[in-house]
């Protein structure tokens, strides 16, 4: 298994992220929260992902970017649960809950709960996501 996360990856169509928005289904892993759309993508991988902390919550742009690689890095190692667990192509974005900075182990064992959680909801049998 491929553990990057490649420019063709990255969630950024604007379209697809307002239709994510507008149509997509959500499940939640405190402090994260999954939205997701069943959908053609536009290159051929998938699953497109993106990340967004609200300004609201989190002042410091210099934080939010922080949240935002913890979010991306997990996402990198645990992908594998949904490439090898579902079918069809997927439009993912991993909104920031918390109020405070959280640790890498609070964002993987969030991202392990939240992937589990989709792929309970998308009707796949998975194997526990453990955190490491």
């Amino acid at each position: 298994m491929d553990f990057k996360f490649s420019k063709k990856e990255k969630l950024k169509s604007k379209k697809l992220i307002d239709q994510l928005f507008a149509e997509g289904s959500s499940v939640t892993g405190f402090p994260l929260k999954l939205i997701y759309l069943r959908s053609p993508l536009p290159e051929d991988v998938q699953v497109q992902a993106g990340m967004a902390v609200p300004k609201k919550n989190i002042k410091s742009a210099v934080n939010r970017n922080r949240i935002k690689r913890l979010i991306r890095e997990n996402y990198r190692l645990n992908k594998h649960q949904v490439f090898n667990n579902s079918e069809g192509s997927f439009a993912f974005l991993f909104l920031y809950l918390g109020k405070k900075m959280p640790s890498f182990t609070e964002i993987e064992s969030a991202m392990g709960k939240t992937l589990s959680k989709f792929l309970r909801a998308e009707g796949v049998k998975s194997e526990k996501i453990n955190p490491k």
